[in-house]
């Protein structure tokens, strides 16, 4: 309840504010772009912050962002129409273009999931303790639940050993309130917790778990994006002009600010920020899909059963359009 109280301030403030939420001009075209979470998680701060520098202004585009309960709730609505962009696992991107036949495909890519399986409990800290235990995830399917099939395998255990405790981006907070004694969290979720007492220990992160793991994918339509092509490549240079600006630490004080929108208090987001761009979880000098790793990962979703018996895994051209973020890099150059 804590963070969606502060979240809901921040969204009054954001709307108050002129530089959050800059005018929109008649000939820039609009698009409507879901982040993860409500409140969001962290990485959707790279949105926030092109909004608030007037980035996506800058290179004429108008975006609206509508925060999603997950990113798997945002890929159906983009798939549906009801908006034009969202970040979603890429796990998950994998599985809907082979076994559904989604018309989506991959223009930005957040490469290095931040995904851990915790634990309040600490004297039952190993991941072979999860079996039989309620773990919080944000939706069943979703990204935490794919990190937490990863983590599980690592220890010979599967989905079927533990109960899913689908919390949205409210994961944290059950562990806090005590409702769940297991979780999986983002870094920034843990320094949260630490904050308000809460004794956590790490069992395992999805990157230790497998190495080959790939976070979050910016999806589109592919009729869509061949549209309304230029919106999105002005769309991506506001978020490449963001991801640079975030790298400054002159700017960090201000970034923190933006990042109230997550909910977490000034000092936890100044600290998380200063973690996550040392991580590298916005992608800066490239597009975040890398063309090898994103095979590579896409074999491994084969091998742990995410692709149905007898559906073909997307190739690497199937699932993504390099040409939009280099096309965004240029305009950003210039």
């Amino acid at each position: 309840m804590f963070r969606k109280a502060v979240f809901a301030a921040a969204l009054i403030a954001a709307a108050l504010s002129a530089n959050f939420a800059p005018p929109a001009f008649a000939d820039n075209p609009k698009l409507v772009f879901a982040p993860p979470g409500v409140p969001p998680i962290f990485v959707s701060i790279l949105a926030y912050v092109a909004q608030d520098q007037g980035f996506f202004k800058k290179y004429g585009v108008d975006v609206e962002l509508r925060p999603f309960d997950n990113g798997t709730a945002a890929a159906r609505a983009v798939v549906a129409g009801d908006i034009d962009a969202a970040m979603t696992a890429t796990a998950l991107l994998i599985s809907q273009i082979a076994n559904a036949d989604v018309p989506l495909v991959g223009i930005y890519g957040f490469p290095k999931p931040d995904f851990e399986l915790v634990t309040t409990n600490l004297q039952k800290a190993n991941c072979t303790d999860a079996k039989g235990q309620e773990i919080g995830v944000d939706s069943i399917g979703g990204a935490r639940a794919i990190a937490l099939k990863a983590i599980l395998a690592s220890c010979q255990l599967t989905l079927d050993d533990v109960q899913q405790v689908a919390l949205g981006s409210n994961t944290s907070q059950g562990l806090l309130a005590g409702q769940i004694t297991y979780g999986i969290l983002h870094l920034d979720d843990v320094s949260d917790l630490e904050s308000h007492g809460k004794k956590v220990k790490v069992i395992q992160t999805v990157r230790d778990a497998s190495p080959t793991s790939q976070n979050l994918t910016l999806v589109v339509r592919k009729d869509n994006l061949a549209a309304h092509r230029d919106a999105f490549v002005r769309m991506v240079a506001g978020l490449i002009a963001a991801a640079r600006y975030m790298q400054n630490p002159a700017n960090a004080d201000h970034i923190a600010t933006v990042a109230a929108v997550t909910g977490r208090s000034h000092a936890i987001a100044l600290s998380a920020l200063k973690d996550f761009v040392k991580y590298g979880l916005w992608a800066v000098n490239d597009d975040g899909m890398d063309q090898q790793k994103t095979e590579t990962f896409i074999q491994t979703q084969v091998k742990v059963g995410n692709i149905m018996d007898g559906k073909t895994p997307p190739t690497f051209d199937q699932m993504v359009d390099p040409s939009v973020w280099r096309d965004a890099n240029a305009l950003v150059g210039k």
